[in-house]
């Protein structure tokens, strides 16, 4: 399994500061101090494919490990390949609050940006 200090800077997942007060907001709400936000990617949604959020506390010998000011997102290999580049966001707005993926690789996203076609 390669380190996360190996990976290209192009497979680099980036964590915004809303994200990263928010995937703190939630460990702290969740009293989990070894939790992590799984981010997924599976056959499905309006494009194809879709983005799974949830908190985690246990780390799969395929999961490649993204952190940021004491927070960490961790990612499978499987999805990774899918999500390299990308941007985890945490956007608040008239429709809701929400985990979003800024991913350089979707060629098209669905209207409310949980789904994504490459």
């Amino acid at each position: 399994m390669p380190d996360e200090a190996t990976l290209h800077e192009e497979q680099a997942i980036r964590i915004s500061d809303s994200a990263v007060r928010r995937i703190a907001a939630l460990v702290e709400q969740e009293q989990s101090d070894g939790s992590m936000l799984r981010i997924t990617v599976s056959g499905g949604g309006c494009s194809g494919f879709q983005y799974g959020f949830s908190l985690d506390d246990q780390r799969n010998d395929d999961d490649r490990r993204f952190e940021r000011d004491g927070v960490a997102v961790i990612i499978d290999e499987v999805s990774l390949d899918l999500l390299k580049g990308s941007q985890v966001d945490f956007v608040e707005d008239l429709i809701g609050s929400y985990f979003a993926i800024k991913n350089p690789n979707a060629s098209s996203t669905c209207g409310c940006g949980s789904s994504f076609s490459i």
